[in-house]
């Protein structure tokens, strides 16, 4: 049976009363889906769909991490529910019921998702959000899951051919205590590897980086170890905004659909990927918003940019992403400079991503003894949450199919994704997700700092529109 993995079990580990650990879509469909039908869909695939069919085996004593075990009694009822909009049913009220969704845990003793149906939506269409925990399924894994709801036609496609996998029995308690006491014997030794490992990636460690020379020493220990010379990453500490420090235990959320077609011209006009686009239209609703609430800093935000650590043609369970620092330029005030700058920084990460992987995260997680990681993990939260975070904002853009899907005949008209923030990430995040010719882009905030979203995703329209301005005046 699977074993959470230390980077999974982080997860778990960093909740509090105000940091949650949910990671969620909001799909938008054309007609309205019946429950029951749902979970006749969700009965045939459940099997196909490890994720969603497991529960947490604690482990005595806290003495190493849980294991994932098969729940043979799944309760659909529980973990399928429905619930209405009030009159109108526009997408504010549809925001405002997410947000309250979003925010509340999830019961650890049942497997860790929930789908609810929203009824009521304006214009025939229906809401479909599907909330999963982060330490079951990174964002790649995540839309895994939500495939299994998904068909490439209204009519579902009929259960694969290939029989599903059998889980293994999990392991009785006595053996949980013994590997437990084999893993914690060799810790030491795992934590002295590490730290050997981690020394030429200094500069890679939010806070870690700052420290004076560490630049310095992870350079010398590249040479050294014959690894040349990589590209050097930006390192500034993360101004205060308005958005940075502990959090409340509420959440806003908002979202906005961009053509997928205007970002492309921007792209093509400047010669940079969309990614990049993406990136600094983030920067310059950033700006804007930052210029009416309280001022713009004189240098640039640090986002947090995950990376998936998936290897091509690999399909492992569990979390395989790392988060790498960006700077967002909203400190510059033309549209271009901002895009080239998100440009060259994107390009070095990239590059010295791809000459080694950064997975210190993760090791650095299974360096430490499973039982002290719980209380590491909210003490650094807390600590660095009200001290220095090193984050602004979190940022994620997620390329997906570009063409129709359809959930119970429904057609999926788009797809939001609702993302996690913390005391460390910043109160803002903002993730896109590319679906049929256009990029769903779902904000979601801290609601005392950041009470009103919608002022983002405003944000965002303007901001392509003004790269878009750009685009045109430098096109012969």
């Amino acid at each position: 049976m699977a074993q959470l993995t230390a980077l999974d079990a982080q997860f778990l580990h960093f909740e509090t009363a105000t940091n949650h650990a949910n990671i969620a879509g909001l799909a938008i469909l054309d007609g309205d889906v019946n429950r029951s039908d749902l979970q006749d869909l969700l009965q045939q695939r459940l099997p196909y769909v490890p994720a969603l069919r497991r529960k947490l085996a604690p482990v005595p004593l806290g003495l190493d991490h849980p294991y994932w075990v098969r729940e043979d009694d799944l309760d659909l009822d529980y973990h399928v529910r429905e619930i209405g909009l009030p009159p109108r049913g526009d997408d504010r009220q549809l925001a405002e019921q997410v947000s309250r969704l979003h925010a509340r845990r999830l019961d650890r003793s049942r497997p860790l998702w929930e789908i609810y149906l929203i009824h009521g939506l304006s214009g025939g269409r229906m809401g479909l959000y599907t909330k999963i925990h982060h330490a079951a399924v990174d964002g790649i894994g995540g839309a895994d899951v939500l495939a299994a709801l998904l068909d490439l036609t209204p009519e579902p496609a009929p259960p694969p051919a290939v029989p599903p996998e059998e889980d293994e029995e999990p392991p009785t308690p006595l053996a949980m205590v013994g590997h437990a006491l084999t893993r914690l014997a060799a810790n030491p030794a795992q934590a002295v590897r590490f730290a050997a490992a981690a020394v030429p990636h200094l500069d890679e460690i939010p806070v870690v980086s700052w420290l004076p020379g560490a630049g310095l020493v992870s350079r010398l220990a590249r040479r050294a170890a014959g690894a040349g010379q990589a590209p050097r990453l930006p390192q500034l500490p993360a101004p205060r905004t308005p958005f940075s420090g502990p959090l409340s235990a509420h959440r806003r959320f908002a979202f906005v659909s961009l053509p997928l077609e205007e970002v492309k011209e921007v792209r093509r006009a400047f010669g940079v990927t969309v990614n990049d686009v993406v990136m600094a239209v983030c920067a310059g609703a950033l700006r804007r918003w930052l210029e009416a609430h309280g001022g713009v800093p004189d240098r640039p935000l640090v986002a947090g940019v995950p990376f998936s650590l998936r290897e091509a043609g690999r399909s492992e369970p569990g979390n395989q992403v790392t988060i790498m620092t960006a700077p967002l330029a909203v400190h510059l005030e033309d549209p271009v400079e901002r895009l080239r700058h998100v440009q060259q920084a994107m390009r070095r990460i990239k590059d010295r991503f791809s000459l080694a992987p950064a997975r210190w995260l993760r090791e650095f997680s299974e360096s430490m003894p499973a039982a002290l990681m719980g209380l590491a993990a909210r003490s650094a939260f807390g600590l660095v949450g009200q001290t220095m975070p090193p984050i602004n904002v979190a940022i994620s853009n997620v390329p997906g199919p570009q063409f129709p899907l359809y959930v119970c005949g429904a057609r999926l008209l788009t797809h939001y994704p609702v993302s996690v923030i913390t005391d460390v990430s910043g109160g803002v995040n903002i993730t896109a997700f590319s679906y049929n010719g256009s990029v769903d882009v779902g904000v979601v905030t801290d609601r005392r700092m950041v009470p009103d979203p919608w002022e983002l995703t405003h944000d965002l329209r303007k901001s392509l529109d003004e790269l878009r301005n750009e685009a045109c005046r430098d096109t012969p």
